[in-house]
């Protein structure tokens, strides 16, 4: 009911035409979510397990926010956003105090699935979070690459972070997110709400783009959500990209 209560103010509000796929899409991922942070039936192990994760993660957010903090209050020459220099093949760390979220989306023609693999780290190159999600759908490559984008806004934007960096590897989701220019295409109705989110939520943000060899972890991240049954978040590392961010860090 709360999909289609947004679905209906991003039409009455703000005249965006959201694809009813992607209310439903908002729906499933909020579904999983809240089974995940509501499931019970885990050993007591399990549950330590988790609670142990959820709290080195809680503690990772707490410091992160104050590092935010930090960063706005400082002199206005000093919050310039860092400009993309030259597009490096290696993944680079975000200036002092940023985040940088990269995404990046899979397409499995055998399975019939999209596959999205969002990938958090910090400005010490550390891992913060991981995010996994699979559609029961080929969507074109320029279609899933803008979902990839709208599905790591939208994750943040629950989460009320700022001062992120989201880097993708499609330059045409890239070029098109910070075009002004009109697209009444399936690609354009994504591109849109995608914008409205930025715009709404993030103030000292940016969305960049990045060389497929410096997205290397999203990458792997995409290919394993072809298993996967439903949205998975991952509070430590998965092993699917472990060996990826361990060598980055060297």
């Amino acid at each position: 009911m709360w999909s289609l209560w947004k679905h209906r103010n991003l039409m009455v509000w703000e005249n965006k035409n959201e694809l009813c796929a992607m209310t439903v899409d908002r729906v499933r991922v909020m579904m999983e979510e809240w089974k995940l942070a509501t499931a019970n039936c885990s050993t007591p192990t399990q549950q330590n397990v988790h609670l142990q994760a959820s709290t080195a993660t809680a503690q990772q957010i707490v410091h992160l926010q104050a590092s935010a903090a930090t960063a706005q209050q400082r002199p206005a020459h000093l919050q310039q956003l860092p400009m993309a220099a030259s597009y490096s093949a290696t993944w680079q760390r975000p200036s002092h105090g940023r985040l940088k979220f990269n995404v990046d989306v899979g397409f499995s023609t055998a399975k019939n699935r999209t596959e999205i693999g969002i990938c958090v780290r910090d400005d010490d190159d550390a891992y913060v979070l991981a995010k996994a999600i699979s559609f029961n759908i080929v969507h074109t490559v320029r279609v899933g690459e803008a979902l990839g984008l709208y599905h790591a806004l939208e994750w943040l934007s629950d989460m009320q972070f700022d001062n992120v960096d989201f880097s993708t590897d499609s330059k045409i989701t890239n070029d098109a997110f910070h075009s002004h220019k009109d697209d009444l295409s399936e690609f354009g109705h994504i591109i849109s709400p995608s914008q409205a989110l930025f715009s709404t939520h993030f103030t000292n943000s940016q969305v960049e783009f990045t060389r497929r060899q410096a997205n290397a972890a999203t990458h792997a991240l995409a290919g394993e959500a072809t298993s996967l049954a439903s949205p998975v978040i991952y509070f430590n590392i998965p092993r699917c990209i472990n060996n990826i961010i361990f060598n980055e860090m060297l």
